[in-house]
């Protein structure tokens, strides 16, 4: 079930090949975009292609439901973001693998994004617990995890393998129903 998700500056949609050129363009040629990334960065369309038939095909198991972040004002795909660990019987969803154009970082995009989703999970999907996860090192990740509302719940240590052959820990956050409220006080834009 790939919806699409609009906001008022981006727009969710389910991810597919017709992405590689855009992502590529805006993320393929930055390191920064990649370091705390479990996927080396792609070094052409083609590799970035492999990466989005990767995701598409955790798709067609079930596990993973990754959408473009779109660019409201271009039409560009300047990202991505996925619902991952889809549990519909125990209600539980993890948000994860989202990365951004560097130049949208400390924009709207990551708190529209993730209020687009959040909104979707706990009041369409009607989940009782939304997960994020990130490296432990990737400090602005995990602030960002924080301003959304979630609680901090620990660390697994080794979890990931990062391309350079380190061991990540990743740290976990998450957000239960019952807070959803008052977090989506606190993300959603004045009118």
């Amino acid at each position: 079930m790939n919806s699409t998700l609009t906001g008022k500056v981006i727009r969710l949609e389910p991810l597919s090949l017709e992405h590689a050129a855009s992502l590529f363009k805006y993320l393929g040629n930055d390191p920064e975009v990649w370091r705390w990334l479990p996927h080396a960065m792609p070094a052409d369309i083609g590799q970035m292609k492999e990466l989005i038939s990767a995701y598409i095909a955790q798709r067609d198991t079930g596990w993973r439901e990754p959408f473009a972040v779109i660019d409201l004002a271009t039409g560009d795909a300047i990202g991505t973001t996925s619902y991952m660990d889809i549990d519909n019987v125990h209600k539980n969803v993890e948000i994860g693998s989202t990365f951004y154009a560097s130049k949208f970082w400390r924009s709207a995009v990551n708190t529209e994004a993730k209020l687009l989703l959040l909104t979707e999970a706990f009041e369409v999907r009607k989940m009782i617990r939304v997960s994020l996860r990130t490296d432990e090192l990737n400090e602005r990740s995990r602030a960002a995890i924080l301003r959304l509302g979630t609680t901090f719940e620990g660390t697994l240590r080794h979890h990931r393998i990062r391309p350079n052959g380190t061991l990540r820990n990743s740290v976990c956050y998450s957000m239960l129903a019952e807070e959803w409220p008052a977090a989506k006080a606190k993300l959603s834009p004045s009118t």
